[in-house]
């Protein structure tokens, strides 16, 4: 049933298998774009905003540095630091890597 896919991506692995059954459904024409969007929004790892609080807060709980949390974020260490003290926000593929560690830890994406 793999498809070469991160399974960092989902919420759990019923997700990625039930996200999986649609896809080959949809490319087999079964089901239509707007409903797969719609399970793509049920069952990928959802993005909110982080707040500089979360952001730091994900990093203590994986015992880590801010350079390191960059370097896996591939950012540089004063974004991480700046995102902590609120003057940026994560944004774009780094908020969605933040994402799936504060749910899944920073071994999903290493």
């Amino acid at each position: 049933m793999s498809t070469g896919k991160m399974t960092s991506k989902y919420r759990s692995p019923m997700a990625e298998a039930v996200h999986e059954t649609m896809s080959d459904a949809h490319r087999l024409g079964v089901i239509d774009k707007q409903t797969m969007r719609e399970f793509d929004v049920l069952c990928l790892t959802p993005i909110e905003p982080l707040s500089a609080r979360d952001v730091q807060s994900i990093r203590k709980r994986e015992g880590v540095s801010q350079a390191v949390l960059a370097h896996y974020l591939n950012v540089k260490p004063k974004l991480v630091g700046e995102w902590e003290r609120g003057l940026k926000t994560p944004s774009g593929p780094s908020l969605k890597l933040l994402a799936i560690v504060k749910v899944r830890g920073l071994d999903a994406i290493r």
